[in-house]
């Protein structure tokens, strides 16, 4: 586990939310090759399955950004990444950053970072009063329908607005948060032919994200040190046990992929 003291606040923090991406999806996708450029950066370039914490969109991401992360999937309760003050925290340990705040995207505002949010599903729309909570969390928030779920072309215009916002980067610290949302239904459209949402056209949908993210992760050196979270907020199920969709207690739903790593700076 990384220790967050030793890289809070001298590093960048870019937090990577796949939504609705199943953990044998991610895992799929990169041992076939499909996902190169998160290989290159995920621990010993594999992803860790985890449990989380909730099972639709908004309340995962509530815990998230209360410092609750995806849990192992095992017995074992490590140290917390990141975490706000607490009467009690078992899983606050030394190598835990402890914001004193009552999320850590305001605790990493109090740091002096500049804390910007790319929407991708409605929940960070800001479209509505419900679809604001999340984004206002933010000292800035990027969403447009080009940025959505709906929109094919997605993972494109997401990562076109993160390089933007790496571009105004004044020198300042950031903190970038980004909510992918081709990884959530619809992408039956990344498998030509396809009426229907399934376990493979996620997988398609992930090895399109993959090669716009691969834009974004190689401009990162340039702006400092990085550090990098990225996780599933839930999965999806596909008919399983005669599931489908989210928002249910179902293991292809609680069951996601986890990474937390470190990028360095451009060396001179």
């Amino acid at each position: 586990m990384i220790n967050a003291n030793d890289r809070i606040p001298s590093h960048n923090v870019l937090f990577i939310t796949f939504d609705s991406l199943r953990y044998d999806t991610a895992r799929a996708a990169l041992h076939s090759g499909r996902t190169p450029n998160l290989e290159r950066i995920l621990p010993d370039g594999v992803w860790e399955e985890r449990r989380t914490h909730a099972t639709f969109t908004y309340p995962a991401h509530q815990a998230f950004f209360a410092g609750f992360l995806p849990v192992p999937s095992g017995p074992r309760r490590p140290a917390r990444l990141l975490a706000c003050h607490a009467i009690r925290g078992t899983t606050i340990h030394e190598r835990t950053y402890v914001f004193d705040a009552p999320d850590i995207i305001t605790g990493f505002a109090g740091l002096g970072y500049r804390t910007a949010c790319i929407g991708g599903v409605g929940f960070f729309s800001n479209r509505t009063k419900l679809g604001r909570v999340l984004p206002s969390l933010f000292t800035e928030s990027h969403w447009a329908p080009q940025t959505g779920a709906d929109d094919p072309e997605s993972p494109q215009h997401q990562v076109d607005r993160a390089l933007d916002v790496l571009a105004e980067h004044p020198g300042r610290r950031l903190m970038l948060f980004i909510n992918i949302a081709a990884t959530h239904v619809p992408h039956r459209y990344y498998l030509p032919g396809e009426t229907q949402d399934s376990w493979e056209s996620q997988c398609a949908a992930l090895a399109y994200t993959d090669t716009h993210l691969g834009r974004l992760l190689d401009e990162l050196p340039a702006c400092g040190p990085w550090l990098v979270i990225m996780c599933a907020d839930h999965g999806d199920a596909f008919g399983e046990d005669g599931y489908t969709g989210h928002g249910i207690a179902h293991p292809s739903v609680w069951t996601v992929p986890y990474a937390e790593t470190i990028i360095p700076a451009l060396s001179n």
